[in-house]
């Protein structure tokens, strides 16, 4: 068959739109970009980890260990009902976020982190591990020798110190850190535990 002008002018366009369809999936923005390459990196930054949301993990993973330790103590000895009350609602709210940040270490390929490790790394009282500059073991020692209002007042002054150790943390991944729910989880912990401070202050003041 003879292929005329006019014939092969119509494969030719036919060609060509299939070209600018073809084309069309990744179509460019004006800084030169393709919206869709655009989103995917944006999503994949947001569930990649570095090494402040690993070190937030792990230190507050330790953080929240000594909290429940404290929280605990309180429940058996504390003779004031709210403070029992509260150091209940810490034990009942820093389990699970204990559980959500070692998924995260095992998803990530992390270690976990002892009390120990954090000294080692040279954080001290950075890391929000020391209260009133006793070391959890410290604060536990002397909590277990008071009794009474004696007790919980200092329960009370020990977790303040604690509390604001953990928002100190936070505030930290999120100023340096970059997976997103590392970000939602530290903008939890400022939130509630500054909410906490603000109780634990008016029921110290309360004794």
């Amino acid at each position: 068959m003879m292929i005329t002008p006019r014939l092969r002018l119509a494969t030719g366009a036919l060609a060509l739109t299939a070209f600018l369809a073809g084309c069309g999936d990744s179509t460019e923005t004006a800084g030169g970009g393709t919206t869709a390459a655009a989103t995917t990196d944006g999503e994949q930054a947001a569930q990649e980890h570095n090494e402040a949301d690993t070190m937030f993990a792990q230190m507050m993973i330790v953080h929240h260990e000594g909290a429940i330790e404290m929280a605990q103590l309180a429940q058996e000895q504390a003779v004031t009902p709210e403070v029992q009350e509260l150091a209940a609602q810490i034990e009942a709210a820093q389990g699970p976020e204990i559980e959500l940040m070692q998924s995260w270490l095992q998803q990530w390929g992390e270690p976990a982190a002892s009390e120990d490790d954090m000294a080692g790394m040279g954080h001290g009282d950075s890391s929000g591990m020391e209260m009133d500059r006793m070391t959890q073991e410290e604060a536990m020692a002397e909590l277990e020798g008071l009794s009474g209002e004696a007790f919980d007042a200092r329960f009370l002054e020990l977790m303040i110190e604690h509390h604001r150790g953990a928002v100190t943390m936070a505030q930290t991944a999120l100023d340096e850190g970059q997976h997103a729910d590392v970000q939602e989880l530290a903008e939890q912990v400022v939130t509630d535990q500054e909410a906490e401070i603000e109780h634990m202050e008016q029921l110290h003041k309360a004794l």
